[in-house]
């Protein structure tokens, strides 16, 4: 039986769609291990109940796990950010120098730095090993969007980067449709393929959640810069109540929280609502509770070919989808009719769309959620899906 290894930096109990992927190949008797670094994310410190040792073993679903050391403080601080791709680098280079010959083909999983395939692809012509990368976060697009400068000197460097990893890999697999052509100057269009993510939550409601309005407005997950959550809050403030409560609620955790709760304290901006970082089983009952779901992101090109993977939880819940973001969602959101749209530099559209949704109809915003629940099942089914990277996979 061929035997895999798994290459990436979030897994269980960090919550990512690698998981399903990793244990429906061990459910279906395929020999399979992980490579990955102790569970940090998204706080930035070590999970409860693990160590944050240079090298640990562990077990998934019976399957071997090898663990190797994070750096704390890399949500806050750009340096310690860089000094853990290094890291990660180091450590799973030597790694892979020892358990290496064990495999005959990597299947990395990249939702941050490509670097992450740096030493599968370095040692491939030493162990003759088949690689298959599934791209999460376009590089170097996302270098950018994250503040680093494009200066000559950077792009020459992060493009010869990325081109020799994409060039070494066999197959690439990639989460948007808006990856395909800039990955395409690295590699054949015949290796390259469109597999987008599921959703982590089976839509399963153990109890429907209670939140404070009448009419709720509710955005989940991680809570950073790029989530443009400045601009919604101050439009929001501009909402009124008419006959009923209208309630922004903000779920989740991430850097950019407390500066958030600083704005909406010091604006005097009423009806926001933060309920800090829920378990993943609970969020169905809170997208049960609420009207509408938004997804926001800033205005960077990179934005604009990305599907958050929080739209695949969206669309599962089947409810309105309010996308402050241009591009490939805000298309997907007019073209289906699954929600509004709103343009995220201007807070006075996002005010005014915010008014549309609270207006419209009852019936127009039960169309909107069929439409989701339609969306969802002809192009994100998880079990679909699944048996889409492990056809090309394991072929």
């Amino acid at each position: 039986m061929k035997k895999a290894l798994i290459v990436t930096e979030v897994f269980d109990p960090e919550d990512f769609v690698i998981n399903d992927l990793a244990k429906h190949w061990i459910d279906s008797d395929y020999d399979i291990e992980v490579l990955t670094r102790n569970p940090s994310y998204p706080y930035g410190k070590i999970f409860r109940g693990y160590r944050n040792r240079i090298f640990q073993k562990g077990k998934y679903q019976g399957s071997k796990v090898y663990r190797i050391l994070f750096i704390p403080g890399y949500q806050k601080s750009t340096f310690i950010k860089i000094l853990n791709y290094l890291n990660y680098i180091f450590w799973t280079f030597w790694i892979l120098l020892f358990i290496g010959k064990r495999y005959d083909r990597i299947f990395v999983y990249q939702t941050g730095p490509l670097t992450n395939a740096l030493t599968p692809v370095l040692l491939k012509s030493l162990f003759k090993w088949k690689i298959t990368i599934w791209t999460q976060d376009l590089w170097p697009e996302t270098v950018y969007a994250f503040g680093i400068k494009k200066t000559k000197l950077a792009h020459w460097l992060l493009s010869n980067i990325v081109g020799f990893i994409y060039k070494r890999c066999d197959i690439i697999l990639v989460s948007c449709k808006g990856f395909i052509p800039k990955i395409n100057k690295y590699s054949p269009l015949d290796n390259i393929h469109w597999i987008p993510n599921w959703t982590l939550v089976d839509g399963s409601i153990k109890s429907k959640a209670k939140l404070p309005g009448d009419f709720n407005f509710t955005f989940a997950g991680n809570i950073g810069k790029v989530q443009n959550l400045d601009k919604v809050v101050r439009a929001f403030s501009q909402v009124s109540n008419h006959e009923k409560k209208v309630m922004l609620n903000i779920l989740g955790d991430g850097s950019f929280l407390d500066e958030l709760k600083n704005i909406v304290s010091k604006e005097n901006i009423c009806n926001v609502n933060f309920t800090g970082r829920l378990p993943l089983e609970d969020m169905p009952g809170y997208f049960e509770a609420s009207d509408v779901l938004i997804i926001s992101l800033i205005d960077v090109p990179i934005y604009e070919i990305m599907l958050p993977s929080k739209f695949q939880a969206y669309l599962n819940s089947g409810r309105p989808i309010f996308s402050i973001v241009k591009g490939e969602l805000s298309n997907l959101t007019s073209d289906f009719e699954i929600g509004l749209t709103a343009d995220p530099n201007d807070e006075m559209d996002i005010f005014r769309t915010f008014e549309q949704f609270y207006k419209e109809p009852e019936s127009s915003l039960k169309q909107m959620a069929l439409n989701c629940a339609t969306l969802n099942k002809s192009e994100f089914s998880k079990p679909k899906l699944i048996s889409s990277v492990s056809e090309i996979f394991w072929k």
